[in-house]
């Protein structure tokens, strides 16, 4: 097993970055890794995922989304060729309110699989990823929040 796990704090409230999160059909306009989700965030239903790892070749996956906890978690399974035991993938979007209103996010991902020795950098570009959409997030949250105070 490999596991990729990043963290980011955003001055934000759960809500706004929840919103921020949840609306996967913008994903387009503001996500350097996760460039397309087609799909509803229901548990138990498949969607249409395109990312696009920094260095690496874009891969477009069907995973099948495992948990949605409103404001808390968003969780998928994805599965290299859709067969299990290959290289299986859970990954997990986990939202924590900070103390003065802000929010800390941290993504991560679960590799298992009997091809899961051979990924060599592909785990390290995935961090990369994480770690890029974490900050696009985070500016995209936080402005947000700013025009929710304005308003």
């Amino acid at each position: 097993m490999r596991s990729i796990h990043t963290a980011i704090d955003i001055a934000a409230p759960v809500a706004t970055v929840w919103a921020e999160l949840s609306a996967v059909e913008e994903y387009a306009a503001w996500n350097p890794f996760v460039t397309s989700f087609q799909g509803e965030l229901v548990a138990g239903g498949r969607a249409n995922v395109r990312i696009v790892p920094p260095g690496g070749r874009p891969m477009t996956f069907r995973p099948t989304i495992t948990k949605v906890e409103a404001g808390r978690r968003l969780e998928w399974l994805g599965r290299l060729l859709l067969l299990p035991g290959l290289v299986d993938g859970r990954h997990s979007f986990s939202l924590e309110a900070l103390e003065g209103g802000g929010t800390r996010l941290t993504q991560a991902e679960h590799f298992t699989g009997c091809l899961v020795p051979f990924l060599g950098a592909t785990v390290e570009r995935t961090r990369a990823g994480f770690e890029a959409m974490n900050e696009a997030l985070r500016v995209r949250a936080e402005r947000a929040a700013v025009t929710d105070v304005v308003r």
